[in-house]
């Protein structure tokens, strides 16, 4: 087991290799907090220190004492910190992506592929430290020069889930880095190794002390510390990747400093099978949508919408599929090994309860946590080490059920159908989230027509609900998120502002709308 200590501005990280501890018997001790592999309850991965809300606000103050510096070193200098960044992960991607699997249970390959997309966020952002283009404007006046410039916000505070312990803060951290921002950095607490080890992979790119800085707190102590830095001016933007309801609270603490926060919040994602849909590639995308990172990905597919006249043929596949699919050891080929930890185990038993008389459970009988005494066939690994989950499908979902109106984190898929194609837009938006929707057709019409009536920040056709690529934007709307946008060249309006300049060199006064020069038209002129 390692201990991660708090890092902060004027502190250096010292994190020592991630090996098998004695078991803890809790996840809170007189330290702090303590990750265990979710495969192997009996594993402590790390041991955090946990600071309080005066420790949060004082690495934000340390934060904003070497913000400027920063910021005053060229662009393109920073672009090339960036990249050393990326080049720093790439040449540590196996273990980073190892940990990651030990720390959360994500599957090797998948930790292996959010590994790949901290490098492709680098790479796209190397460029950017040549690009962060101004421009040069008109003015309606003589001997006047109008100019844009993007300045960077000033200190970034960042929090994170843990379902992606790496990627998504990379998608925070660097482009804010990019742009001249300092950052502090929470992490979940469950993730800490992780994080610890990318904390290390990016200050030892070239960055210099207190720009980029990594505290460790539980969410409430998390909260008042933003409020204390938000009244001491310590804190320019907030991103803050969670739950929505912790992303309303975050809204409105920063609403009332006038800060508009970078918000990604959860999904309700539909996925939507037309009656002309190759039904097996549709069945492909939903089980990886479903449950792939069993489930626990933001972009995890909630409900599938179906026409009713492939529907049966669909669930049949789709249920096949399902019972098909490999589950257990996350270092072994498997489609999804074991939830987060203990607290979203829980909270998916809560999910469980959901199910009414009026639905149908496909698969096993009784669905919950797989054991020896609970078993799935063709399970790989000891199921009774872990937190193990079987795959639930239920068909029969109401617009009115709460397990088509709320997110469930976990492997569950929703199944409702719909006659006509307006049904089934509407059906799409009745959550309220707006994430990520997909729909599988081979009409153009229709594919266009979704596109534009869905509210979804993210759509595909004929491919999954799940699955972000570094040069686009990636962000939701309703209960999914604030319009923000992370990823690509979008994200660089939330980590800069615009300032004008106009610059007068004709030695006098001139007022605009007033002082402006006319040409004269003739405007009752007629042909002949």
């Amino acid at each position: 087991m390692s201990t991660c200590h708090v890092t902060s501005a004027a502190a250096t990280s010292s994190v020592a290799s991630i090996v098998a501890g004695k078991p803890l018997p809790r996840e809170h001790t007189a330290q702090g907090r303590v990750s265990y592999n979710p495969a192997r309850l009996d594993e402590a991965v790390a041991e955090v220190e946990l600071v309080g809300a005066d420790g949060f606000a004082a690495a934000c103050t340390a934060a904003k004492a070497g913000q400027q510096a920063w910021a005053d070193t060229p662009a393109p200098v920073r672009g090339r910190t960036i990249a050393a960044a990326g080049r720093l992960v790439e040449a540590n991607a196996e273990r980073l992506a190892a940990l990651v699997t030990r720390e959360i249970g994500k599957p090797y390959a998948e930790a292996l592929g959010e590994v790949r997309e901290i490098v492709d966020t680098c790479d796209f952002f190397i460029g950017e430290g040549r690009r962060l283009y101004g421009q040069t404007v008109p003015s309606e006046m003589p001997d006047k020069q109008l100019l844009t410039f993007r300045e960077p916000v000033g200190v970034v505070a960042v929090v994170t889930a843990g379902n992606f312990p790496v990627a998504v803060p990379a998608w925070y951290i660097v482009p804010a880095l990019l742009c001249g921002n300092a950052v502090v950095w929470k992490p979940a607490e469950y993730a800490a190794a992780s994080a610890a080890a990318l904390y290390e992979l990016l200050s030892r790119a070239g960055l210099p002390e207190g720009v980029l800085n990594i505290v460790h707190a539980d969410g409430e102590q998390t909260f008042a510390g933003l409020e204390k830095a938000l009244a001491a001016g310590t804190v320019d933007k907030i991103g803050f990747t969670g739950s929505s309801q912790v992303g309303t609270r975050i809204g409105e603490l920063a609403g009332r400093h006038l800060q508009s926060p970078c918000l990604e919040l959860g999904g309700k994602n539909p996925l939507v099978v037309a009656p002309d849909a190759d039904l097996d590639l549709a069945v492909e995308g939903a089980l990886f949508a479903g449950f792939g990172s069993a489930g626990q990905r933001c972009t995890s597919l909630g409900t599938l919408i179906v026409h009713e006249s492939v529907a049966d043929d669909f669930l049949a596949r789709f249920t096949a599929a399902v019972d098909a699919a490999t589950i257990g050891e996350p270092t072994r080929q498997v489609l999804y090994g074991p939830l987060l930890n203990r607290r979203f185990a829980e909270r998916f038993e809560e999910y469980l309860t959901w199910i009414r008389p009026h639905h149908t459970v496909h698969g096993h009988a009784r669905p919950g946590r797989i054991t020896a005494a609970h078993p799935r066939a063709g399970f790989v690994g000891d199921p009774d080490t872990g937190l193990y989950y079987h795959p639930v499908v239920v068909s029969g979902v109401h617009p009115d059920d709460r397990l088509f109106l709320e997110e469930t984190f976990g492997p569950l898929v929703g199944v409702t159908t719909y006659r006509e194609f307006d049904e089934a837009v509407k059906l799409a938006n009745a959550p309220g989230y707006g994430l990520s929707a997909a729909v599988y057709t081979n009409d153009a019409h229709a594919a266009f027509t979704f596109r534009r009536r869905v509210r979804a920040g993210m759509i595909s056709v004929n491919n999954s609900t799940s699955g972000a690529e570094a040069h686009l934007p990636f962000g939701g709307n309703g209960r999914s998120g604030n319009g923000s946008r992370q990823s690509g060249v979008w994200v660089l309006d939330q980590f800069t502002r615009w300032q004008s300049m106009n610059w007068d060199y004709s030695g006098r006064l001139q007022k605009a709308q007033m002082d402006t020069a006319e040409t004269v038209a003739d405007l009752d002129y007629r042909l002949s």
